[in-house]
């Protein structure tokens, strides 16, 4: 992977989506599968960035892999498998990143959690990332003042992030590198919301007239 020669030249960025969690909140049920309107979360986040126009994508999958992947099968996607989901993000995060195409600027990666990210909140960030402030190389959306997902960055941080060691994740990089950072300020709460527990779901039902349903075979009482 090649680092953009500025901040204004146009990035080929390859998506990476994590969705290894066991969902132990959820009655350990992959989260990703609440749908809305019939359509599971993964499958809704996979078309959005498609549609945002990235290059490439990876979904990383863990725990409940053989449940999820089959509704990804007709979707050009690359599935990785975590061998060891409960080792954490961190480690899905450098699994996901080693599988990337070399051919990309640039990584969006994506919480396979946020059920109302839709494309054009990923040409947004796209667009802030583009524009970004010269020296840095890491967009993070801030709404009201708090850190919000999808993240992009640059392929050199991603290089960066693999040759950290095993606990170089985003969150710690940025530390590190707090002027390499952009903060991107926007109003978009959709940058915020994600669902845990199923107190989020009745939340979010509750907020935005959203509401998500699980698979039949997956509902309980």
């Amino acid at each position: 992977m090649s680092d953009p020669v500025s901040p204004s030249a146009t990035a080929r960025v390859a998506a990476l989506v994590l969705a290894a969690g066991a969902g132990s909140r959820m009655g350990h049920r992959p989260k990703c599968l609440l749908e809305i309107d019939g359509q599971a979360l993964i499958r809704r986040q996979v078309h959005a960035v498609w549609q945002a126009g990235v290059v490439s994508v990876v979904v990383v999958l863990g725990h409940h892999a053989d449940r999820i992947a089959p509704l990804l099968k007709d979707v050009p996607v690359q599935l990785v498998h975590h061998p060891a989901p409960d080792q954490g993000q961190v480690s899905s995060l450098h699994l996901g990143l080693r599988a990337l195409t070399e051919s990309a600027d640039a990584v969006v990666v994506l919480l396979a959690d946020q059920p109302l990210v839709n494309d054009q909140d990923i040409r947004d960030l796209l667009a802030a990332y583009a524009t970004r402030p010269p020296g840095t190389a890491f967009v993070r959306p801030v709404v009201d003042g708090l850190p919000g997902n999808p993240v992009v960055f640059s392929s050199a941080v991603a290089l960066a992030l693999l040759a950290g060691g095993p606990d170089m994740g985003g969150a710690q990089w940025q530390a590190q590198h707090p002027a390499a950072v952009f903060r991107w300020a926007t109003s978009n709460s959709h940058y915020r919301l994600d669902v845990d527990t199923m107190d989020d779901v009745a939340m979010l039902a509750a907020r935005t007239g959203v509401r998500l349903v699980w698979p039949a075979d997956l509902a309980k009482e």
